[in-house]
């Protein structure tokens, strides 16, 4: 449920931001909101990368659909794909990276402040 929560959260919060900020500030954001859910390692990566890899592609896929523009045709052929659906996967596999690697990012800053034990023998 936690991953489920943290995958919808970072969609919700790449959707509002992306507009606004650059990429990379919402990347920080991600690992911010990481650090402080409390998730940890893989679950932090896919959910993470979920949440933005979707959100990248239901973006670019609305503003594909509904612009009218011929745009993408025409980028995806000048890239050699032929048609603009293998820009758009791109565009998701893209997202997925940079959320998850973000999120893993906050992961593991959240990691470096954990207090370890003094006596690790119980003694």
């Amino acid at each position: 449920m936690k991953f489920l929560l943290f995958a919808f959260l970072t969609a919700v919060l790449v959707i509002l931001f992306n507009p606004f900020l650059p990429y990379w500030s919402v990347m920080i954001l991600i690992a911010i909101f990481a650090a402080l859910s409390g998730n940890k390692g893989a679950e932090a990566f896919f959910a993470g990368g979920f949440g933005m890899g979707l959100a990248w592609l239901s973006q670019s896929i609305y503003i594909s659909t509904f612009s009218g523009s011929s745009l993408p045709d025409k980028m995806g052929e000048l890239m050699g794909f032929g048609s603009e659906m293998p820009l758009l996967a791109i565009t998701g596999v893209l997202g997925f990276l940079l959320g998850a690697f973000s999120a893993w990012t906050g992961s593991l800053f959240r990691k470096l402040f954990k207090r370890k034990p003094d006596n690790i023998y119980g003694a």
